[in-house]
């Protein structure tokens, strides 16, 4: 028998909590986003123990649950004599993983630059990082948008994994909502509706972009998916 129905209140609750996901979305896509052009330098770097430090990154984090690395990153850095709070541990892990998929979104976008353009700026005595800076990422910027804005969709909806370490997002915020109401149809059913109004814009955007003529790189750049492990 439900202590309470499910109404104003739970909602408002559970509209609170999603300021959380939020929260942790952006700084995912900000932080992830700064890694990503960082591992993206890396990957086209001349220097190939560069390269293949940036490709075992990618590969790793690539590679394995996103809910695995939360484990470490909260549980794991016991080892280390210190245990991070919920949300600090959700925005470490969240940050480093999506740096690898937003670091295969800009090398591909870099790689779609036409090679002449290095070889223009080679012939002028530009060095490798001020080509990247000055010649080819203002004109790759256009062609990572959509794939990025593609990515940030997932980025909302994987945040839901840091409800098993006790972070008071949305998810976490409906279970607790249905341990008191017990009616998961009409309290996980808003959690979805939620969900589905953060995402849906994005995913819009993301579709309106491609039709601009950004398309012409999925062959180069494939949207990669954050799987959020059940």
């Amino acid at each position: 028998m439900s202590l309470r129905d499910f109404g104003p209140n739970e909602f408002m609750f559970l509209i609170a909590a999603a300021r959380w996901t939020i929260l942790l979305a952006l700084v995912t896509f900000a932080g992830g986003g700064a890694i990503g052009i960082f591992i993206a330098a890396l990957r086209i770097a001349p220097s190939r123990p560069l390269r293949w430090l940036a490709i075992a990154y990618i590969q790793f984090f690539m590679g394995t649950p996103i809910l695995i690395q939360l484990f470490m990153a909260y549980y794991g850095s016991s080892l280390l004599g210190f245990r991070p709070d919920p949300w600090t541990a959700a925005a470490v892990t969240f940050c480093i993983n999506a740096g690898a998929f937003f670091g295969e979104i800009f090398r591909g976008a870099i790689e779609a630059v036409p090679r002449g353009q290095w070889e223009s700026a080679k012939s002028l005595g530009l060095g490798f990082l001020k080509t990247l800076r000055l010649v080819i990422l203002p004109q790759a910027l256009q062609l990572m948008v959509p794939p990025t804005v593609g990515l940030m969709v997932q980025i909302v909806k994987t945040t839901s994994v840091a409800s098993l370490i006790g972070l008071n997002e949305l998810t976490r915020a409906a279970i607790k909502v249905n341990t008191v109401t017990f009616e998961p149809f009409m309290v996980f059913g808003t959690v979805a509706i939620i969900y589905f109004a953060l995402c849906w814009p994005l995913s819009l955007y993301a579709t309106r972009l491609e039709k601009r003529g950004n398309g012409k790189i999925q062959a180069k750049v494939k949207l990669p998916r954050l799987m959020p492990a059940s």
